[in-house]
């Protein structure tokens, strides 16, 4: 199939910030641009949504925390040791 080159103006931060995502998908932009394409003609609709599972502040300082085994709550051995720490 022929190829075509295809020039497309942005911002140049929204350009650094795509092609950093990108690659973090593993992908350059030609081959992101590509599958946009392709696919929106085949649903004739924006069609997808691409995107990083990327935990907010909270989540990141309790993850941190499991893994350096801070700021873990008590284990209980039964419900009724729970419920009789719980109650005191």
């Amino acid at each position: 199939m022929a190829q075509t080159n295809v020039n497309i103006r942005m911002d140049e931060t929204l350009k650094q910030q795509f092609d950093r995502l990108c690659n973090e998908l593993g992908l350059n932009m030609s081959t992101a641009f590509n599958i946009f394409a392709k696919t929106m003609v085949r649903q004739q609709k924006i069609p997808f949504e691409i995107s990083l599972d990327v935990p907010n502040a909270e989540t990141l300082a309790a993850i941190d925390d499991v893994n350096h085994q801070r700021n873990l709550s008590k284990s209980f051995h039964s419900v009724a040791e729970l419920m009789e720490d719980l109650n005191a």
